[in-house]
């Protein structure tokens, strides 16, 4: 794309804020118009000035803030831990729920300015409380919100699938018998990534940040919202106003999530087709339509999902679930391809009609569900558009690699030449490149960078615990964990740049291209059906899962490169808060298991956690391991129908709505938000997010000024509630106090919700 595209408000949208992991991401509004080489941001004073600004340098900040001598500090670091860990409990909600994950970023950000705005205020010249408050700490603080927050992924998807296969985990076994392993595995997850991503810091960030147009739009919009907030008195009442409407949404979320679990059909699931069942004295045919999951969640989580994805992945997300459930899955049933389970019995006549088209019992002995038939489908469209989407970037990609090899060329030449020795090939590819006019220059001195040592001694340590912990926990040969390490690092490097670009981070492309090749390598090694399914779920959860982890780091130096805060301090606090949800995750994850078992059953047909990422995960490990898993005919040659479809499309936006044609992108349908209304059973979560998106499309339209203002606060604090409400769900269940035990259910088919 060669044309340009000018950001003219303080902040970048909030819809490019989310922050996906595994194929069930909330699929983020393409932005229509990449920045290049020279994107700019224009800054007003009294509309008057106009100061056209480059977003490749750091950010020109207020002459009025004091330099920060040491930005990590105590009291930023535990608070962004507190926070992160927040939005760790919430993304662990979600993400078994729909798959969906979001970064804690600017919740971090906003949040943390208040609260240590507040001790900047009150605590004076305290020790670790007081002292003044700057961007450079408020960028800490999200460094730290976000290590905290993130390596949910691996527990919303590799890890529950392998309780899900049979055979796979000993019989009988719980993530609580298994802790050790669990913690472990997280272990390096964290911080193979971590360390592996460090070094290329420079590189994403400096060196070829304008060249491959490596935007970074959440982050920048993080560096951004920093910015505005300490921009003197002004920016300070912005950044109250944004806190507070943060706070509201926060605290409102999760009392209505808390709530709910008491009188669900009343302030949560609305089901106007039972309602109807009812009044018509159980005679209508309403239930018959209920079964196909046609009802309305109030659900604040994904109407703030809503608010951040856009118009065109909730409408794509919303085409998805009628195809889905309201014409295919009516077909396949209809013609005797699936059949259905009747929920009644003798017992309930009154509720004749009403049926689960949930099942996953029986493969191969009756005919599937129409869930089991439509999980093929959704699970090829979401490897095939997003693997897709990675090859057309192919020259972003190539440069990329074509940079790191004349910069390790030029490494190793400079080492010879200062040992006295030569070699044309190093010399010759290893030559001093002529800068350019607009090349990028790092702000960070020597001692600001993170040392050498820090990132190299790590990775060695990680790696051989990474041999050890899998050998004997995870029954993996060290040459297939140091395979599993090399895709991590490759996957990272590609996932990193096209992220960069679209803010659509392909962790999708990451895990199934890893399940792919490692269905390949254990293939002809004759391991048990099972084995060789723990061993894919393994490697695939510690490609994505680096991979993730290393997005977020360097995600983060992008913000703290705009702000100028030293590179080693974000190290640090994303170190301090990755290692605390190394026991964090885990945690959460038994206490989402115990409350719920049902994560972990496949038979079970009612279940509050749908867990559509788990599926996929297992569909594909069975797909590349088990050449008798019983795969419909039918559904089979619809999903390479629909795959190839959805290359098709990808192939035809990229090389020919280009130019003028461009404008028309829009309309194309996203792929990915249609698998994934495939994979998951209801509609309920489409309905809400279409809701999001269009109460949001109608506020930009009409008050753009408060949609800057107040638009990722809103959407952020319903996130974040919701999800902290469903901890306490988890905790009332296991305390035998929830709704099912002190609550109504009226309003519910069946009574129940």
């Amino acid at each position: 794309m060669d044309e340009k595209k000018e950001i003219v408000s303080k902040e970048t949208p909030a819809g490019n804020t989310v922050h996906p992991f595994s194929e069930s991401n909330p699929p983020i509004e393409r932005p229509e118009d990449q920045p290049d080489h020279d994107v700019k941001l224009e800054m007003t004073s009294d509309e008057e000035e106009v100061v056209e600004e480059d977003l490749y340098k750091p950010l020109v900040m207020d002459e009025s803030i004091a330099h920060e001598a040491n930005p990590l500090t105590v009291r930023a670091v535990v608070v962004g831990i507190i926070l992160g860990c927040l939005v760790n409990a919430s993304n662990l909600y979600l993400g078994l729920k729909t798959g969906f994950s979001f970064s804690a970023n600017m919740f971090g950000a906003i949040f943390g300015y208040g609260i240590l705005k507040f001790f900047e205020k009150s605590g004076g010249n305290m020790p670790i409380i007081g002292g003044a408050f700057g961007p450079q700490e408020n960028s800490i603080v999200q460094a730290a919100a976000t290590g905290a927050g993130g390596i949910s992924g691996i527990f919303i998807a590799g890890i529950p699938a392998m309780y899900r296969l049979p055979g796979v985990m000993p019989k009988g076994h719980t993530p609580r018998d298994d802790i050790g392993a669990i913690f472990t595995i997280t272990l390096v997850c964290s911080f193979l990534g971590l360390f592996y991503v460090t070094p290329l810091r420079k590189f994403f960030i400096v060196q070829v940040a304008r060249e491959l147009r490596l935007m970074f739009p959440t982050a920048t919009a993080v560096g951004l919202t920093i910015r505005s907030m300490h921009a003197g008195a002004a920016g300070g009442i912005e950044a109250i106003k944004k806190l507070k409407c943060l706070a509201l949404s926060f605290t409102a979320a999760l009392v209505q999530r808390v709530a709910s679990y008491y009188a669900p059909g009343i302030l949560y699931d609305w089901h106007p087709l039972t309602w109807i069942h009812i009044w018509s004295g159980y005679k209508s045919w309403a239930m018959n339509i209920e079964s196909w999951g046609w009802f309305f969640e109030w659900t604040p989580a994904f109407i703030g999902s809503g608010i951040l994805i856009g118009l065109n992945p909730a409408i794509s997300m919303f085409i998805g679930s009628v195809s889905a459930w309201a014409l295919i899955g009516p077909l396949l049933v209809h013609y005797g391809e699936c059949i259905g389970k009747a929920q009644w019995d003798e017992t309930t006549p009154q509720w004749e009609g009403y049926y689960s088209f949930n099942s996953l019992r029986n493969l191969g002995k009756e005919p599937p569900s129409p869930r089991y038939w439509l999980l093929w489908p959704g699970v090829m469209v979401m490897v095939c558009s997003s693997m897709a989407e990675l090859i057309v970037q192919y020259k972003v990609i190539g440069y990329g690699f074509k940079t790191i090899w004349y910069q390790s060329c030029s490494g190793i030449n400079h080492r010879l030449v200062a040992k006295g020795k030569t070699s044309k090939f190093f010399a010759k590819y290893g030559a001093p490149r002529q800068k350019k006019e607009d090349e990028v220059e790092d702000f960070a001195a020597p001692e600001d960078q993170v040392k050498h040592w820090m990132w190299l001694v790590g990775l060695l340590v990680t790696v051989v615990l990474a041999m050890i912990i899998f050998h004997f926990q995870w029954d993996m040969h060290p040459g297939l964990t140091i395979l599993a390490c090399l895709l991590a690092f490759l996957f990272s490097f590609l996932a990193i740049q096209i992220g960069a670009v679209t803010d659509t981070t392909p962790l999708t492309a990451t895990a199934k291209a890893s399940q792919l090749v490692f269905g390949a390598a254990t293939s002809g090694s004759h391991f048990p059906i099972p084995q060789a399914q723990k061993l894919n779920l393994a490697a695939a959860g510690l490609a994505a899962g680096g991979a993730d982890v290393a997005n977020a780091l360097v995600s983060d130096f992008r913000t703290g490169f705009l702000l100028r805060t030293p590179p080693v301090k974000q190290f640090i606090a994303q170190a301090i808060g990755s290692f605390v949800s190394v026991w964090l995750a885990p945690g959460l994850f038994i206490l989402f298991t115990s409350a719920y078992p049902c994560i972990l059953d496949p038979e079970v047909e009612h279940c509050a956690f749908l867990v559509p990422s788990v599926s996929a995960w297992a569909a594909v490990a069975q797909a590349v391991t088990d050449p008798s898993v019983p795969i419909p005919p039918k559904s089979g040659y619809f999903a390479i129908a629909m795959g190839l479809v959805s290359v098709v499309q990808c192939v035809f936006r990229h090389f020919y709505l280009v130019g003028e044609r461009e404008k028309y992108r829009k309309w194309l349908p996203n792929w990915g938000a249609i698998a994934i209304a495939w994979v998951i059973p209801q509609t309920i979560y489409a309905s809400a997010s279409l809701l999001g998106a269009v109460v949001a499309a109608l506020w930009r339209k009409y008050d753009m000024r408060t949609w800057d203002l107040y638009g990722y606060a809103v959407a952020a604090g319903f996130i974040a509630g919701e999800g902290l409400g469903g901890v306490v769900g988890a905790i009332l269940t296991l305390a035998g106090v929830d709704g099912s035990v002190k609550g109504s259910m009226v309003g519910c088919p069946m009574d129940a919700c």
